[in-house]
């Protein structure tokens, strides 16, 4: 008989995990979802139009310098949305080419792309890769006429990992003060290490492991950093003056009730939020990260809710808010922080 383990009981193993100090980043697992049908099929008749793409090395303050992939040009007639991406692979995997599917989505939209290689865990757990987001934030919105022309306004988006990387980001720079959002889109995020909901349990059925779980346990350092913001930002206590948010995810979406849930908290926070399950949207969040030749069958839906997000959230550009003017800028890995995820903070 084959040895079958529930998600309930993969959900054990990661609370027990991250309940004992000496997490073990060495643990591998193995799974199978069966075989993965094409998600982008049928293709429409028509191409996606030609979208200008250039490699480049953003160097950082603090760290090593970040490799970005930047999408679309700036036009002539006024400033183009200004997206920093972060592609998918459950903080362990993928790269700049996993992350093009989203990308040339959003600048088939309309919008000016960076997309980022963040460092991966396990060489670079908890908070490398959401600082890093942050740096090239930065970079972006400095930079943001260049790359976008005057009155460009600043976006995150991101998929799956990245997601949950493009919130905390989101929630960092509220925190910090610096820079203005003017949105952030998230698909299929990735946002309960508990992996434990009834979407993630109905996908996950017949698998004896779970990326999920594994990607979490290589992600976090310490039991502590399940609590903290900026690591889980869908446990945050205070999500108040977050930019308007785009969540998307699909029909059989393992991270769908994830992703809802989080809309749902931003929504009762008074945050503006549009939330949607796409009806062509077959196997996100795998989906996301495949290369595709031609328009996906989801790409139409996808684009425009992209579109309908940037006009509505079109408004005069925010004054330059000085970085050096915002005291009290928190830290990734400090306790002392303006949301610190516990009962209690402001």
């Amino acid at each position: 008989m084959r040895k079958y383990i529930d998600c309930w009981q993969i959900r054990n193993r990661v609370l027990a995990k991250l309940l004992f100090i000496g997490l073990n980043r060495k643990t591998t697992f193995h799974y199978h979802l069966g075989p993965l049908e094409n998600p982008m099929s049928p293709r429409t008749a028509s191409p996606p139009q030609a979208i200008e793409e250039k490699n480049a090395s953003v160097a950082l303050p603090k760290r090593a310098a970040v490799d970005v992939r930047m999408y679309g040009r700036r036009l002539a007639g006024g400033g183009n949305p200004l997206v920093v991406h972060f592609h998918g692979g459950a903080f362990v995997a993928g790269d700049l080419d996993s992350g093009s599917t989203v990308a040339r989505m959003l600048a088939e939209a309309g919008a000016v792309v960076v997309s980022l290689a963040y460092p991966l865990a396990p060489q670079n757990p908890f908070p490398d890769g959401v600082e890093a987001g942050y740096d090239v934030l930065e970079w972006a919105y400095k930079n943001r006429v260049k790359l976008a022309g005057q009155g460009a306004r600043v976006f995150l988006a991101g998929e799956e990992a990245g997601g949950n990387i493009a919130a905390a980001v989101a929630v960092m720079s509220r925190d910090r003060g610096h820079p203005p959002l003017t949105g952030q889109i998230l698909l299929s995020p990735m946002l309960d290490p508990c992996v434990g909901t009834a979407s993630l349990r109905n996908a996950m059925a017949n698998a004896t492991s779970c990326k999920w779980s594994e990607g979490w346990q290589q992600y976090l350092r310490c039991p502590m950093d399940a609590e903290h913001p900026y690591a889980v930002p869908g446990i945050s206590r205070r999500l108040a003056d977050i930019p308007p948010t785009l969540v998307l995810s699909g029909p059989d979406d393992p991270l769908r009730d994830e992703a809802r849930a989080y809309a749902e908290r931003l929504r009762a926070a008074g945050i503006v939020v549009s939330y949607s399950v796409l009806p062509n949207a077959q196997n996100w969040p795998e989906a996301l990260t495949l290369p595709v030749d031609g328009e996906c069958a989801c790409g139409v839906a996808v684009k425009q809710q992209f579109r309908s997000f940037f006009e509505a959230t079109a408004k005069p550009a925010q004054p330059d808010v000085p970085a050096g003017a915002v005291k009290g800028r928190a830290k990734a890995g400090s306790r002392d922080r303006p949301d610190d995820g516990r009962p209690g903070s402001s």
